[in-house]
């Protein structure tokens, strides 16, 4: 049975919504960051860059959340736009930026130590956060789905950040993107998206943000390289 490395931050819960969508059978597999379960050697060996989500199927690794929905939708032929250029288009906008750009947004809105000053880079990860969601929001003007007029992976990938727009933006930001609102509301509502989101309630993660949390999330912290 394919195992499924996860816990409940946005890349994985997309995987998990494709996983639960699709059928597929799967064996859970709790990793616990702020633990640092991620360091260890039997999961570095799964995914050396010691990040989740990962799946082992059958033998066959793969990490990195789009590259998995990519996986995935080709070999169940599933959830997979016919017009492959547009498909990787958006889906690599989501992987090298919505994604890259919403996780920095969250970090120095909400994680960075109080005590410096990060007026610089707090403003430049809000700004192109918002610039990503403008461009998606312009695409979605007059379209049901990201691409084609299927529920896809795209849409899948997009769902996982987008749904934690106020989290990473302020409570008042979804008023900004109406259409990836829409969206996102359309896809929560399913029955597989209330399932992945339900998955890490199954187990017991650690919910303090302490000491021991920050050094296993946040190495740069303990570590200076220039």
């Amino acid at each position: 049975m394919l195992k499924f490395y996860f816990n409940g931050s946005p890349n994985p819960t997309k995987v998990a919504l494709f996983l639960e969508e699709a059928g597929l059978p799967y064996e859970p597999v709790k990793i616990d960051t702020r633990k640092g379960e991620q360091f260890t050697p039997d999961y570095l060996k799964i995914n050396p860059n010691a990040k989740v989500p990962a799946i082992d199927d059958g033998g066959t690794i793969v990490f990195d959340s789009n590259a998995i929905l990519l996986y995935l939708a080709e070999k169940t032929g599933k959830f997979l736009p016919t017009n492959r250029a547009e498909l990787l288009s958006w889906l690599m906008f989501v992987a090298s930026g919505v994604g890259p750009y919403s996780g920095q947004a969250v970090h120095f809105k909400h994680f960075a130590p109080k005590d410096q000053n990060h007026d610089y880079a707090h403003n430049r990860y809000q700004y192109e956060t918002d610039r990503h969601y403008k461009i998606l929001d312009g695409h979605l003007d007059g379209r049901r789905y990201m691409v084609g007029d299927a529920y896809s992976i795209v849409d899948m990938a997009l769902w996982g950040w987008a749904r934690m727009v106020p989290f990473k933006l302020g409570d008042d930001a979804f008023a900004r993107y109406p259409n990836v609102k829409r969206l996102v509301d359309e896809i929560s509502v399913r029955p597989a998206a209330a399932r992945a989101i339900a998955l890490k309630d199954k187990f017991t993660f650690k919910a303090e943000m302490d000491d021991e949390a920050r050094a296993n999330m946040f190495r740069h912290m303990t570590t200076k390289v220039a």
